[in-house]
């Protein structure tokens, strides 16, 4: 690996660490818990695109909260065979209306190099759910190949384990004759997995598929 990726992943990688280790404990918490560790989430999640005329191929996401800090992985995100290390910031506000949102930074080196600010949004009213992940690759090896990243969807749960609705995105990962793809998606979930369809272009294109399976611990 050339010696400027090489830098920009230790660079990050310190970055983190040093976030990391001066996450604040629960402003609730007593002295005894404040004395230990956070606790952390995880999931692990696997998108598989069918793609028409082009190469096929899947995407894994891996992502770690603590209290505060976002840590995630990402490969064949911005390009194939390129993977993205990022840190963010948790916040969460509201109790019937919640946002949650999560500014982050990326470093992504592959056969795609550079520096992604980002950040990842969800709003949640009762059933419905509205999600947003957009970042800006800055790529420092030709910034003429510099690109706007997003993903948004917006579902509807009848019930807890089912969900439907409509998912956009915006990539530079394939192409079709649609800058930015669209299409209905459909999913459901059990206890702590879950799997979503979704068809990108149907009436538009020859439709893209894509299905995604994830699982929390």
């Amino acid at each position: 690996m050339p010696r400027d990726r090489l830098y920009l992943l230790a660079t990050f990688l310190l970055w983190s660490g040093l976030c990391l280790a001066q996450e604040p404990p629960p402003a609730s918490a007593s002295a005894s818990t404040n004395a230990s560790s956070p606790s952390w989430s995880y999931n692990l999640s696997l998108a598989g695109y069918l793609v028409p005329h082009d190469q096929s191929y899947a995407s894994p996401t891996f992502t770690a909260d603590g209290t505060w800090t976002h840590l995630e992985a990402r490969y064949n995100y911005e390009s194939l065979e390129t993977a993205s290390l990022w840190f963010g910031y948790d916040f969460s506000v509201g109790k019937k209306f919640q946002l949650e949102f999560t500014p982050m930074i990326g470093g992504v080196f592959g056969k795609t190099n550079g520096i992604a600010p980002g950040y990842e949004l969800t709003l949640s009213y009762r059933r419905l759910q509205l999600y947003s992940a957009s970042e800006y690759v800055f790529d420092t090896d030709n910034h003429n190949n510099s690109f706007f990243y997003t993903w948004t969807e917006l579902g509807y749960s009848p019930v807890k384990w089912f969900r439907f609705g409509m998912a956009t995105q915006r990539t530079r990962v394939y192409q079709t004759g649609l800058g930015v793809q669209r299409g209905p998606l459909v999913g459901g979930s059990y206890k702590k997995t879950s799997f979503t369809t979704y068809v990108f272009n149907p009436g538009w294109a020859q439709p893209t598929w894509v299905f995604s399976l994830s699982y929390s611990f």
